[in-house]
């Protein structure tokens, strides 16, 4: 990108690239941005819909004010800013794709933490490896692994013989896998790291000698529920021999000495400022009748201060099928935020999948001046806490559910454009209930318990996003209408 600073001693001068209908509101927010740093400058490049312009319109259109040191164009816009900053000699960017999130571009400074980094290790636990054979193993493991997992946890059954444990060991480990055994028999765990696992999990202070077998990583733990004195014997041990370790207090569930485990938690890190720690964190979400995002960011908070080196997550209960993608994502954006000396806010909400913290972008005012300008067919949806909107040049309607807006809409006999109006009344109904933020041929945005594409690392960078999922089936389509626009 072009470097344009502005001079030392004058504020630096912003031209806000935009169109006919945002301006009025564009032009407000920019008088309220302003400081002794900033001079935004609202420049209307004559279209309705700025996001939809193409470079070659920017260059045709757009007058630039003198004294322009960056240009910032509005977030859905899709051209090529490199050729804009060559043809204008100034710096193009792209700012939110909503207006009312200017306020928050320009003032958080860490919006666009990388959030490649973290310091804790995800065990991700398949619980029934003993039933599985190794081919279902390696495909559950590289599923795993994709969702964020750094070591394959083999949960071993009780009773029920583990004749292909060092098969299963060496196919993960072909497939360039980390492998934990996790089983009560200390003869399956002392074949395990004879076979090469890297962790055992779980041993205590009187089967210890176990890790003498081999070079797995004993994770630790009591050899009685609730016996911190007999974790710390264990520890103790350990750090006397060189020996490798985690050590694992037990995380127990609600009711069952839920807060009396959080405490030996703390405790073990004042005893032992530097040691690594491993928390099991299946008993709190799995055995919870709770969206298992909120359990993890509050359990990642305890990590996160406490400095615990490890997680181990399980997907056992449907509720829980997210957990490992949801704390790699936590992991990732709590290690940004202690960098940053600072709350783990605005570093991407990761973990906000039912509600945001700015579910409207505009006002019902906003949003009924804004109908009052459109003159064209085209029918725009918007979500305030009025309700759902949905207008064109032949009315404004508000509801709070679909089929309340469908007998004004007059589409009864157009079965493609009824479709596609109920698919977007229907995303704004569930925004409105639910208190999200609702974007016209965008799907929501779920955190992380939504789906993610490619590897963690680039998954978690917070990058602009590409078109929406509406649009970019429509682009394929020949006939298909611009975003924003029905069909």
């Amino acid at each position: 990108m072009a470097e344009n600073p502005a001079p030392p001693g004058r504020p630096e001068r912003i031209a806000l690239v935009t169109g006919s209908l945002a301006e009025p509101r564009l032009t407000k927010i920019a008088g309220e941005i302003a400081d002794a740093s900033l001079t935004p400058v609202v420049v209307n490049v004559g279209v309705k819909v700025a996001a939809l312009m193409t470079a070659e319109i920017v260059e045709r259109r757009l007058k630039l004010p003198e004294g322009t040191d960056r240009v910032l164009m509005p977030g859905r816009f899709r051209g090529d800013l490199d050729r804009l900053e060559r043809f204008f000699g100034v710096p193009f960017t792209r700012g939110p794709d909503e207006m009312a999130d200017l306020p928050d571009y320009f003032g958080q400074k860490r919006r666009a933490a990388d959030l490649s980094q973290h310091d804790v290790t995800i065990f991700a636990e398949i619980v029934d490896a003993t039933v599985l054979g190794v081919e279902a193993l390696v495909e559950r493991a590289l599923f795993l692994k994709g969702e964020g997992a750094d070591v394959i946890d083999l949960g071993c059954l009780p009773d029920t013989p583990f004749p292909h444990l060092e098969e299963a060991i060496a196919a993960l480990h072909e497939q360039g896998l980390k492998v934990s055994v996790d089983s009560f028999d200390l003869a399956e765990l002392t074949r395990a790291t004879r076979a090469g696992a890297d962790y055992l999990l779980s041993l205590n202070e009187n089967s210890l000698d176990v890790a003498k077998e081999g070079p797995a990583v004993p994770i630790l733990v009591p050899a009685t529920q609730g016996d911190l004195a007999s974790l710390c014997r264990a520890v103790d041990a350990c750090l006397a021999s060189g020996q490798r370790f985690y050590a694992d207090p037990i995380l127990d569930p609600i009711h069952y000495g839920y807060t009396a485990s959080v405490v030996r938690y703390a405790e073990l890190r004042r005893r032992y400022p530097d040691i690594p720690i491993l928390m099991g964190i299946g008993n709190v979400t799995e055995l919870t009748d709770a969206d298992t995002t909120g359990i993890n960011a509050i359990l990642m908070g305890m990590i996160s201060e406490l400095r615990i080196q490890a997680v181990l997550a399980v997907q056992v209960s449907p509720h829980c099928r997210t957990a490992v993608r949801e704390f790699d994502r936590a992991r990732r954006e709590y290690f940004a935020a202690r960098q940053a000396g600072a709350l783990p806010q605005g570093f991407g909400g990761g973990l906000m999948a039912l509600r945001d913290r700015k579910p409207y972008a505009a006002s019902p005012e906003e949003i009924t001046r804004l109908a009052g300008e459109v003159r064209d067919r085209n029918f725009r949806i918007d979500v305030t806490e009025a309700g759902i909107h949905i207008y064109n040049r032949d009315g404004h309607h508000v509801a709070s559910e679909p089929f309340a807006l469908f007998p004004h809409l007059g589409v009864e006999a157009d079965g493609a454009h009824a479709f596609y109006l109920g698919v977007e009344t229907a995303r704004a109904e569930i925004a409105y209930k639910l208190g999200k933020r609702y974007a016209q041929d965008e799907g929501l945005k779920w955190g992380a318990a939504g789906e993610i594409a490619g590897s963690p690392e680039e998954a978690h960078r917070l990058t602009f996003k590409e078109a929406g999922t509406t649009l970019q089936a429509k682009a394929s389509t020949k006939a298909a209408p611009k975003a924003g626009e029905t069909p």
